[in-house]
């Protein structure tokens, strides 16, 4: 369902025009149509996809996230209470259903977020982590996440 992350395409270009109030209104269509909350103010790479058109996915309004992320359904990303910064997203990442990412960290390239893990720290380049807390499993992976060959 691609619906989503066209209509945030569309309010982040009236965002960038100076025209925010237009930008909200379309987040909110996006709020009220596709349970998702993904505001025109996000900063998001190219090639962004929501698995089951962002069902129950809630993104900061400061958030920053790279080119080649995917993003499964229920996830939560945003800012901890008492810090005004937000995570930081890298290319190539992957995040599991139902992970949350919080607090004024970094996520490195190329790396896959485990189902239902809880991110606190930053993440370096090119790992795996999952859990609650998040724990870094793989270091060093070569592959990108949609290069890895799962059946």
């Amino acid at each position: 369902m691609f619906f989503v992350v066209y209509f945030y395409r569309i309010g982040n270009f009236f965002h960038r025009l100076g025209l925010p109030i237009i930008g909200k209104f379309i987040s909110l269509i996006n709020r009220f149509l596709f349970s998702t909350w993904l505001p025109s103010s996000a900063t998001i790479g190219k090639n962004f996809t929501l698995g089951y058109g962002g069902l129950g996915t809630v993104i900061h309004i400061n958030c920053v996230i790279g080119n080649n992320v995917s993003i499964s359904q229920n996830v939560t990303i945003g800012r901890n209470i008492g810090e005004r910064k937000v995570p930081i997203i890298g290319d190539d990442v992957y995040i599991g259903a139902g992970s949350i990412i919080f607090g004024e960290i970094e996520i490195g390239n190329n790396v896959i977020i485990g189902s239902n893990s809880l991110v606190n720290k930053s993440i370096p380049d090119n790992c795996t982590v999952v859990g609650n807390p998040m724990r870094i499993i793989e270091k060093d992976r070569t592959l990108k996440y949609y290069e890895l060959d799962i059946k």
